[in-house]
């Protein structure tokens, strides 16, 4: 039986003003994958991410999502469609004023008509399964890096989405809570059946748990296929990614004029 495809990205492109971010970006992702976005700073993978919730409109071609075409939908329907996904920001983006509990149950009761008591279940489901169903009364200011992203995991499924998207999701992190958290997001996956994609710099950990790769460059996708796949890349890109190397087609220098022109020593009397 093949595989469901949830996102369908085609010759997607963005630009701010004249600064073109992605250009003409291909790509596919189905149920129940795991997906990695990776890239260089400046590369546009959290453009992507908003492309595909609708925060922004694409400059040319198109993002679907569950068969919709995302930047079609009027308000309403957009608003329907974001109810099928999660979002788990880089340092959690908790609500600092509400416990744990509050936080979890915060989507259930302003999207649904649960009662109370239903709620308190669900919330403590959500809590049990990323192992802080204990801490469901601290406060975001008792919780430890990693506590806070597995709070914010817990909440970012709240609503059972189809789809939850990771940016940065181990930045900060000791290794220990960096597996921790890698784990839950291949075992939640595995377990909703839903899709996840990772926007994210560690290479090692990503490749561990992802079933597909994209690495993006220059606006374009410069790479993309299995772990095993991009480990076995000769591509110098994706080589230089993967190895974390100074030299290769990356550069380190932003584009720029000759520096003896920004200097003007072209000009300066001595």
């Amino acid at each position: 039986m093949p595989s469901e495809t949830l996102i369908e990205a085609r010759s997607l492109s963005f630009s701010y003003d004249t600064r073109p971010i992605l250009k003409g970006v291909d790509m596919t992702m189905q149920r129940g994958q795991v997906v990695a976005i990776m890239g260089g700073s400046g590369s546009g993978k959290t453009t992507l991410l908003r492309l595909i919730s609708g925060a922004i409109r694409p400059t040319a071609g198109y993002v679907k999502f569950a068969g919709e075409v995302v930047h079609e939908l009027d308000r309403d329907a957009l608003f329907r469609l974001r109810r099928k996904m999660g979002m788990l920001f880089q340092f959690g983006a908790l609500f600092t004023d509400l416990s744990v509990y509050d936080n979890v149950a915060f989507q259930m009761r302003e999207h649904t008509n649960l009662p109370e008591s239903m709620i308190r279940d669900l919330v403590l489901m959500k809590l049990h399964a990323v192992g802080l169903r204990g801490a469901h009364h601290l406060m975001p200011n008792e919780l430890s890096g990693g506590m806070a992203r597995r709070v914010a995991l817990a909440r970012s499924i709240a609503l059972d989405p189809m789809l939850i998207m990771y940016d940065e999701p181990f930045t900060g992190l000791d290794p220990i809570s960096l597996s921790v958290i890698g784990n839950l997001i291949r075992r939640l996956t595995d377990a909703l059946g839903m899709t996840s994609i990772v926007v994210t710099h560690d290479v090692q950990k990503s490749l561990k748990i992802v079933d597909y790769v994209y690495f993006i460059a220059d606006g374009v996708i410069a790479a993309h296929g299995t772990p095993k796949e991009v480990k076995d890349s000769v591509a110098p890109f994706v080589h230089q990614f993967i190895h974390g190397e100074e030299d290769g087609p990356v550069p380190f220098h932003y584009p720029a004029q000759t520096y003896s022109k920004d200097l003007d020593l072209e000009n300066r009397v001595v």
